[in-house]
């Protein structure tokens, strides 16, 4: 019996944002595979485990921290903010300047600032202290 074929594939709908989120991913190639991963109000955008931009409310903000973050001013982005509990809360994500937003090209020296913020905010390794030996040294009188 010949197997039929449906008419039409039946497709999981996207969720709100994902085109933008695509092509922010593309924006921020020149840092390597950029995965977007949905969050509370967007979508977390990373490279290697390491997170250098958000985007909430259809806006690319992308990482920074007090080496880069004057930079980030100096071009006239905007800080990202959001209340909480009445409470207006900064987080140190600022917007790409608006010409960043046209290619990847334009959006490669921000992006790597961004980069620069996210691998700094890494914890350092706990150290390991070294283990005290249970073996205690013998000495001998020869």
């Amino acid at each position: 019996m010949p197997r039929r074929t449906p008419e039409y594939t039946q497709t999981k709908p996207r969720p709100p944002g994902a085109d933008f989120a695509d092509y922010c991913c593309e924006l921020l190639g020149s840092l390597g595979e950029v995965q977007a991963k949905r969050m509370f109000l967007g979508w977390g955008l990373s490279v290697d485990g390491l997170t250098v931009a958000v985007i909430a409310w259809n806006t690319l903000y992308l990482k920074t921290n007090a080496q880069t973050q004057p930079q980030f001013a100096a071009a006239g982005c905007q800080v990202f903010e959001h209340e909480a509990k009445g409470i207006t809360r900064r987080m140190q994500y600022y917007t790409a300047p608006e010409t960043a937003l046209e290619s990847r090209a334009a959006m490669q020296p921000w992006a790597a600032l961004a980069l620069q913020a996210a691998v700094a905010a890494l914890k350092p390794a706990k150290a390991v202290k070294p283990r005290k030996s249970s073996v205690k040294k013998s000495t001998q009188d020869s």
